[in-house]
């Protein structure tokens, strides 16, 4: 009885601590909402209650830093339109599969994002630019329910500093992602980085903030650590043997392809944009985009 006793009483003490934390998040959720004013149109659509949560979280539960971090995401996203970008505009930045989302989750059911650096193909600053936020809108957009985050992992054979994108990428890159797209990342792998990356990551670590390093890890194949971390995140069995997995997948960007075209049909619903785009996008390339169609308000969340 004194046992039954004490448990209810340390049941009743967690049920009062989750109920005082959710009661704090949504007092800060409407105070941030009410902070940034009245919305319209995709901006109110973008800005959901996860949204507002996820630009708290990043300021550390600031309202003002946050008011100011949202805004800027809102003017990029007037400006930049990346839910307008459409496949067959950054199609040939992925023909090499240098980066592309993954056909299998982490052990979590994350999306998994998948970079191989030394198979850059172009030169366009811009053009890799709009080709990496394409890849992280769709990411978003298809994540499965429930998920909010995504692991990002990549290999490192054949990297070289001759092959590295330039610096001014890789910042760009860097505040793109933690600026407009606050805690989507879970965690990062890099995997076998050489010695010579040491120089690059000393530049580029400057561009990254605190809590978006901690989430980095240094993988390597003969590591005992190594293995294990990857062994916690990842089934050996769904893991590409680039990353010491058993699965002998590889990118096949006809069938990437396919489904990207799949995906601009979902996001010009989502954001009420004509469908004439993306079914110009589905002549171009000449595949069907009918398939697969997901109900638009539980990805409409996800957008958020």
């Amino acid at each position: 009885m004194i046992q039954d006793m004490n448990g209810r009483v340390i049941r009743s003490r967690i049920s009062i601590l989750l109920f005082s934390i959710e009661s704090l998040i949504e007092f800060g959720i409407n105070e941030l909402r009410a902070a940034i004013g009245p919305l319209s149109g995709r901006s109110l659509q973008y800005c959901t209650d996860a949204c507002l949560r996820r630009y708290l979280e990043a300021r550390n539960w600031n309202v003002d830093k946050s008011k100011t971090m949202l805004e800027e995401m809102l003017n990029w996203r007037s400006t930049y339109k990346p839910e307008e970008i459409r496949w067959h505009e950054v199609a040939i930045e992925g023909e090499t599969g240098k980066l592309y989302i993954a056909n299998f989750h982490d052990r979590e059911e994350r999306t998994v994002i998948v970079m191989t650096p030394a198979k850059q193909n172009t030169s366009s600053h811009d053009n890799q630019i709009r080709f990496l936020v394409y890849i992280f809108e769709n990411a978003i957009l298809n994540m499965p329910e429930g998920q909010e985050q995504m692991v990002c992992l990549m290999d490192f054979t054949g990297w070289s500093l001759s092959n590295a994108v330039p610096i001014k990428t890789a910042r760009e890159t860097t505040k793109i992602l933690q600026n407009h797209y606050p805690e989507r990342l879970a965690a990062a792998f890099l995997y076998n980085p050489p010695r010579i990356f040491e120089t690059f990551w000393k530049i580029v670590k400057y561009f990254i903030d605190p809590k978006t390093f901690e989430k980095v890890h240094f993988v390597y194949p003969k590591n005992a650590e190594s293995i294990e971390l990857m062994s916690k995140y990842f089934d050996v069995e769904k893991l590409p043997l680039e990353f010491g997995g058993k699965n002998k997948i590889q990118y096949n960007h006809e069938e990437f392809s396919k489904l990207m075209l799949k995906y601009d049909i979902r996001s010009a619903s989502i954001w009420d944009l004509n469908e004439k785009t993306a079914q110009a996008n589905h002549a171009t390339n000449g595949h069907s985009t009918s398939e697969g169609a997901q109900e638009p308000a539980r990805i409409a969340a996800q957008a958020s």
